[in-house]
């Protein structure tokens, strides 16, 4: 009879863990709350994309584990359009599905992010890698919402990584244009079951968010992205942060959801990435200050600017710092 009550009370005890979760994030004012409506920072990681994971072989509970451990309370899943269509729907979102699984066992959430870089309007993009359509678009942020809507672990939805219209390279496209889609695809999101937060990524490479100030995305519960690289602005860093971004997180939340440095020496590295640890303590305190989440870019040892440089997962320069760093917080 005791071993027949101590089975019992192991399969309580191993259901609740099963159905254990973490809070639904949501929006209050300027800030993200969890169901207790405790002010939630994220310190996350960039993912590379899992597509490419899978293949490398990386892409396992070893691989969350390790971010885990480096201090991140979130990660950020980078789906390019590309390797969407070519790995096919059903496969990915078997990806997905293990990544969101292996990220809620080590208490992270997760941000699924549209992997685009260009101009929606026009479908004209930086590399075929990022083309995609905005019924291809729409349809991806349906199938999202349906699927992992209710999941609270899937605490974010970014609509589009980076839009930009490289010095008019890929056409035209207003703030009023870039508005109206982003609200069509929140439209979407919701209506088919999305609970998480939507974020809305600005101009200049998802850096500029000046126009939020005079006409701002118009849907409740939603956040906005930046991606501050050093070489975007001239040191002082500080009050041009403020100006072009910052000063949306007075009556907004904000996210930045790509960081990162490295110099001239790393592989793959290029102009806007390039900078210190100058530039690590000057975005950091920043966010620190104003309550700002924000993901580095990107755990992976090929795509710049890495943030480990073999299987071991041994940190790069920028690894060194960001690790350190996040260890720092309390989780």
């Amino acid at each position: 009879m005791k071993l027949f009550v101590n089975i019992l009370a192991l399969c309580f005890c191993v259901s609740m863990f099963a159905q254990a979760k973490l809070d639904r994030i949501k929006v209050k004012g300027n800030e993200f709350v969890n169901e207790s409506e405790k002010v939630m920072v994220f310190r996350g990681i960039n993912t590379s994309d899992p597509d490419k994971l899978k293949t490398d072989g990386v892409w396992g509970e070893r691989y969350f584990k390790e971010i885990s451990d480096w201090g991140a309370t979130a990660v950020r899943f980078p789906v390019h359009p590309q390797a969407w269509r070519r790995r096919g729907q059903e496969e990915y979102l078997k990806l997905l599905d293990q990544g969101i699984e292996w990220a809620a066992k080590y208490n992270m959430y997760v941000i699924l992010d549209w992997h685009s870089i260009g101009n929606l309007k026009n479908q004209l993009y930086l590399h075929e890698m990022y083309y995609t359509t905005l019924p291809e678009t729409f349809a991806f942020w349906k199938l999202m919402a349906e699927r992992y809507g209710k999941n609270t672990t899937v605490a974010f939805y970014e609509i589009f990584n980076e839009p930009t219209m490289y010095e008019n390279r890929f056409g035209t496209l207003s703030w009023d244009e870039w508005k109206t889609i982003n609200e069509e695809v929140i439209t979407v999101i919701r209506a088919n079951g999305g609970e998480g937060v939507p974020l809305v990524a600005g101009f200049n490479w998802a850096y500029d968010l000046t126009p939020v100030r005079y006409n701002p995305i118009e849907a409740e519960g939603i956040g906005y992205v930046a991606h501050p690289y050093p070489m975007k602005r001239e040191q002082p860093w500080e009050p041009k942060w403020t100006e072009d971004w910052g000063y949306v997180k007075d009556r907004y939340p904000v996210v930045l959801t790509e960081i990162g440095f490295c110099d001239e020496t790393a592989p793959g590295a290029h102009v806007p990435v390039i900078g210190d640890e100058t530039y690590g303590d000057a975005i950091t305190n920043y966010c620190d200050d104003k309550n700002i989440s924000y993901f580095i870019w990107v755990f992976d040892k090929k795509w710049s600017p890495q943030m480990y440089t073999d299987d071991n997962f041994t940190p790069s320069r920028q690894g060194k710092y960001f690790k350190k760093k996040l260890r720092g917080y309390k989780k």
